[in-house]
């Protein structure tokens, strides 16, 4: 009898269990007694506090460890747009990795639009209820607009996890990498293939981190500001920030240039000759789903010096649960009002520093996402940069 795969075991589990999650009762509800605390008439007494001093509803309420994970269901990481239905369980998951690894509560919101301002809309409506909102697998550049509409109206944090949670890791990623390779991050010369919603925040996060030499590459090659008026506005903004010199170069051209290549795209489109003809010790992260733009073997095979991918089974491990549970907790347990691109430079430093000098080698440059020290580590991070910017409503 042949061996179940992944996919048939996880369907059967599913089914099973009809889902991941389930609310849970944190008083008792056994008495009449209960019944008069829980609900009526003593819950009347919570509800006036909150209503002359709404701040209170942190005290009172799950708001203060909440998140509504939101999504249309229109980029679903390998598997595109499948819709809202089909959706719910990569949602269901997510808020598992909350509770697991930050002891959050997150509820899966899954929406029957794909109209960014009724997103919006529907997002801003449902706000009071939660501490944060995770936009999870939403289609660019729909995404970016609706991130920072949401940022600039609600005064809690806002974070799309495909976005900056993969940007945040390769960022400590190639913190620790270039320990390794013995370079400075400000001399790599940097390929990203991919300036949709993952690639376009590792562009803009890189360039934080002070990599001065980007080249941007997608569908239809490489970005550069001579073509700005052709671009949609996220690649517009890319286009400022990398190929300083609005070369027409080849994917294999920049990759003869470059110290490092991030990958976000599509199977198989980086060879062993390119991997060959890069500078000294080349740092690959191929992290296409599920097919890398090179396998681990074939990158090792030609050269690379430290390879990246968003497996478990190889090292490595490229993934946003490394990030997000801890993000949103620092920014809960301080009740930021918004996350910065200070406060995501500050979770990959966090990152970074889990694997010491001591342990830092090419097949350990970022800790396990079981590592129970990611999620505190990160949560304090972020918390500081949070105070530090006056953004953090309780400091203690």
């Amino acid at each position: 009898m042949a061996t179940k795969t992944i996919y048939e075991r996880s369907a059967e589990l599913h089914k099973e269990t009809k889902g991941k999650l389930e609310v849970n009762l944190k008083v008792p509800l056994n008495t009449r007694k209960d019944l008069s605390l829980v609900y009526t008439p003593g819950v009347a007494e919570p509800c006036r506090i909150i209503a002359k001093n709404e701040a209170a509803v942190y005290d009172y309420t799950w708001k203060g460890n909440s998140v509504a994970v939101v999504t249309d269901g229109t980029a679903v990481l390998g598997l595109g747009d499948i819709g809202p239905k089909a959706a719910l369980p990569v949602m269901e998951g997510k808020a598992a990795l909350f509770k697991k690894f930050a002891g959050i509560d997150a509820v899966p919101i899954c929406v029957d639009t794909k109209d960014p301002e009724e997103i919006i809309a529907i997002v801003k409506a449902i706000a009071p209820g939660f501490g944060g909102i995770n936009l999870e697998d939403i289609s660019a550049p729909r995404c970016v607009q609706i991130e920072r509409t949401l940022k600039k109206e609600l005064n809690i944090p806002v974070f799309h996890d495909d976005q900056h949670g993969t940007a945040i890791v390769v960022a400590a990623a190639i913190i620790n990498a270039v320990k390794v390779v013995e370079k400075e991050i400000c001399d790599l010369t940097v390929v990203v293939s991919g300036t949709g919603a993952a690639g376009s925040s590792v562009i803009k996060m890189l360039h934080n981190l002070g990599v001065k030499e980007i080249y941007g590459f997608n569908i239809n090659g490489i970005v550069t500001k001579e073509d700005y008026d052709q671009y949609d506005f996220l690649n517009q903004e890319l286009s400022m920030i990398v190929n300083p010199r609005c070369e027409r170069l080849s994917l294999a051209e920049a990759m003869a240039r470059a110290d490092a290549f991030v990958g976000v795209s599509a199977p198989n489109i980086v060879t062993m000759d390119m991997v060959a003809s890069m500078k000294r010790d080349p740092i690959i992260f191929a992290m296409a789903n599920p097919e890398p733009e090179i396998t681990y073997e074939a990158g090792k095979a030609a050269g690379a010096k430290i390879m990246g991918t968003g497996r478990s089974d190889y090292p490595n491990q490229i993934n946003n649960v490394l990030a997000f549970p801890g993000l949103f907790r620092g920014a809960l347990d301080c009740r930021a009002t918004k996350i910065t691109e200070e406060m995501k430079l500050a979770a990959a430093y966090g990152l970074a520093s889990l694997v010491s000098e001591r342990e830092l080698n090419e097949d350990y440059i970022i800790p396990s996402a079981l590592d129970n020290r990611v999620a505190k580590t990160v949560a304090k991070a972020v918390a500081e940069k949070a105070i530090e910017q006056g953004i953090a409503v309780k400091c203690q």
